[in-house]
């Protein structure tokens, strides 16, 4: 009993340094995936995300709803297509992913002040995001150009976590559907993120497809670049991979790709030595 007393000491001790380190500084995750759907290991997440608010990490979380905007284009029987990673956005589908990505956001405010941390949910009604289309092949997808970065500052000033859909509008007032991982880079740039962290539902980049032996534990821009050229990493990584490098060209200190399918996950990837994913560094 006291030797398990002592190790639980020990991770704190080793924590200790990573609070001091970080400790005032922003961390923008991006949640999506198929965790998002798990009302248990969510609440294991948020839990994570609420001792870093505690500690003062200051976390922004950018998230998407990508499994039931799919279920509930079947269930309408709209087809499902993505591009390069992207989905493509019709004005039906637009619809479907604003009524998804508006009941996700509610779900995760709700149950973080259920777990006693004020949160502000940022989504449809309120969109701090000015955003203009990528290109005509993708439909209604945009790319983010600016951000009310005030807002998110007085949330946070105030010990708020800020929850914010990936939604934008243009100056004309029309709705755009942005990649979750382009908008958790964007906002961790505009805020000067200390650390942009993507939680993902796999064990994080892989030499090899499926052998987790091949497990990528660290990362540069040069390396990140070759894997992306050299098509190793497809479908809906290299979003990730390509979102990752344009962080830290704007000057995102690090990103970590990790899998929240490994309890407290997130807290093992941040404020221990050893880390659990893929880290991606200058």
């Amino acid at each position: 009993m006291v030797e398990e007393a002592i190790k639980k000491a020990d991770i704190l001790i080793e924590a200790l340094s990573y609070i001091k380190k970080f400790r005032g500084s922003v961390t923008v995750i991006k949640y999506g995936g198929s965790m998002l759907e798990d009302s248990v290991l969510r609440s294991k997440i948020l839990d994570d995300i609420v001792f870093m608010n505690y500690v003062g990490l200051r976390p922004v979380i950018v998230h998407g709803a990508g499994p039931s905007i799919t279920r509930s284009l079947e269930e309408e029987g709209i087809g499902t297509k993505f591009i390069d990673g992207f989905r493509f956005t019709d004005e039906a589908t637009l619809k479907i992913v604003i009524q998804q990505t508006d009941a996700m956001n509610s779900i995760l405010v709700n149950e973080l002040i259920q777990k006693d941390a004020e949160a502000e949910g940022i989504n449809s009604k309120k969109i701090i995001v000015e955003a203009s289309k990528v290109k005509e092949e993708l439909g209604l997808v945009g790319e983010p150009k600016e951000l009310d970065v005030e807002f998110i500052e007085t949330a946070l000033s105030k010990g708020k976590i800020p929850v914010v859909s990936p939604l934008g509008k243009d100056v004309q007032g029309n709705f755009y559907n942005i990649n979750a991982d382009l908008m958790a880079t964007f906002v961790a740039k505009k805020l000067e993120a200390e650390k942009l962290v993507l939680l993902t539902d796999v064990a994080g980049i892989l030499r090899v497809t499926q052998d987790l032996s091949s497990l990528i534990s660290t990362l540069s821009i040069k390396e990140t670049e070759e894997l992306i050229t050299s098509g190793v990493v497809t479908g809906g990584m290299l979003p990730k991979l390509q979102a990752s490098v344009g962080a830290l060209k704007a000057g995102v200190n690090k990103v970590h790709i990790i899998d929240t399918r490994i309890l407290h996950g997130l807290l093992l990837e941040i404020f221990t030595d050893k880390g659990i994913g893929t880290q991606i560094i200058h």
